[in-house]
């Protein structure tokens, strides 16, 4: 297969010294699946063998967009909850009383695998036609072993049948079950049990948990991070979102990939995140449905050098949007971050907050994930929120797909 040219385009490569990485009248080379060169078009190579040519008509091209915390499948919602809160009803009051997760696993665990399928991809799509390339799909809504296999096995099957790079995080370690009622040591020895099967069947790209007030202990977290550790697979953690439980020291200790939420993350905390190279997983989605007010400590992060992604968080429970470009526009909203950290959150960062190195950049040797936009500068992406969608094109591993 000869080459692929996309000229006439502005670059944002997060690539280089220059803000955004941009360049003005740009051009990328795609050899198969990947770019073999990114520069400005009065610079391209002579004498190349292009078999297909595109031109952007002066379109932004950025990375392709990465969501690295999802729960794409599940059954039901939970609007009710929405309505509870809104009455006075705190999330941890509703999840005591049997809503919250469980209530999502009941639906879950009644749907076929037909079903769960079919719902997970409209969402799917919803976040590529905002330029999504690549995204994280968590289980926790089986809590069992029949069910939560199912939950990954719909995950595999998304990357099979779109053009869109999925990667399977196991979080059985997500709540209790009602079956293990007062039985949480025991329902954690049961996770680690099932994960060398998961992990055999191969299932699970990484694991995480949720250790909280409402999910789980940092001693039975740990036990669950040992587990993962002796099959070689690598750990994130739901840290911090309700209380301080000093769950990102413990995912420091274990070299963790994330730890995400961060509401009440210390500065113990943050110091252990920095020395280890974890990165801090924003969810600027779930903040604002929540009702929020305690914000993630961002310049302490940001002062310790700790990277920052931005992430949807979709979930039927606290993050209920399929909308990339408003977590954009939050994270800077809320959060404080500039537009380009906010892209960055969701593009270079993200990749590394999955382990994964050749994404996330425009750049030669990066995978060919791209979108294109119909704006003048890369700032508006973050600027704009509530309107139309300005994506005109998709591109994952060099295939195309018009948004």
């Amino acid at each position: 297969m000869g080459l692929t040219l996309y000229r006439n385009a502005r670059l944002v490569t997060l690539d280089g010294a220059a803000a955004w990485g941009l360049v003005e009248h740009g051009a990328m080379l795609l050899d198969g699946s990947r770019l073999s060169w990114v520069g400005a078009q009065r610079d391209l190579p002579r004498g190349l063998a292009v078999e297909r040519e595109h031109d952007l008509e002066g379109r932004l091209a950025t990375p392709g967009l990465i969501d690295c915390h999802t729960h794409l499948v599940y059954a039901g919602d939970r609007a009710r909850e929405f309505e509870l809160r809104l009455q006075g009803a705190s999330y941890e009051q509703i999840a005591r009383a049997g809503g919250g997760i469980r209530a999502t696993v009941a639906a879950t665990r009644s749907a076929s695998d037909d079903q769960l399928l079919a719902s997970a991809r409209r969402r799917a799509l919803a976040l590529m036609a905002e330029g999504v390339t690549t995204v994280e799909i968590k289980s926790g809504y089986g809590l069992s072993l029949e069910h939560e296999a199912r939950l990954l096995r719909v995950a595999r099957r998304l990357g099979e049948v779109l053009p869109l790079t999925v990667r399977a995080t196991c979080l059985a370690a997500h709540a209790l079950p009602p079956e293990f009622d007062g039985r949480a040591d025991e329902y954690v020895d049961a996770v680690c049990a099932w994960l060398p099967r998961l992990h055999a069947e191969g299932l699970v790209d990484a694991v995480d948990a949720f250790c909280d007030r409402i999910g789980f202990t940092p001693a039975q977290t740990r036990r669950v991070f040992e587990a993962a550790r002796a099959l070689g697979l690598p750990v994130k953690l739901h840290a911090e979102q309700l209380s301080d439980q000093g769950g990102a020291r413990l995912a420091a200790q274990f070299g963790a990939l994330s730890c995400d939420h961060l509401e009440y993350l210390g500065d113990d905390g943050v110091a252990a995140m920095a020395q280890a190279g974890t990165v801090a997983v924003l969810l600027p989605g779930a903040f604002y449905f929540l009702g929020e007010t305690r914000l993630p400590p961002v310049e302490k992060l940001r002062a310790a050098g700790v990277p920052m992604a931005v992430a949807t968080d979709h979930n039927p429970g606290s993050s209920p949007t399929l909308s990339p470009l408003l977590m954009l526009n939050m994270a800077c909203t809320l959060f404080r971050l500039t537009p380009e950290q906010a892209l960055l959150g969701m593009t270079a960062i993200a990749a590394k907050a999955l382990g994964l190195a050749d994404r996330g950049r425009l750049a030669a040797g990066q995978r060919a994930d791209f979108a294109v936009w119909d704006l003048e500068h890369p700032n508006e992406l973050a600027y704009r929120f509530g309107g139309g969608n300005p994506c005109r094109l998709v591109v994952n591993a060099g295939a195309e797909r018009t948004a």
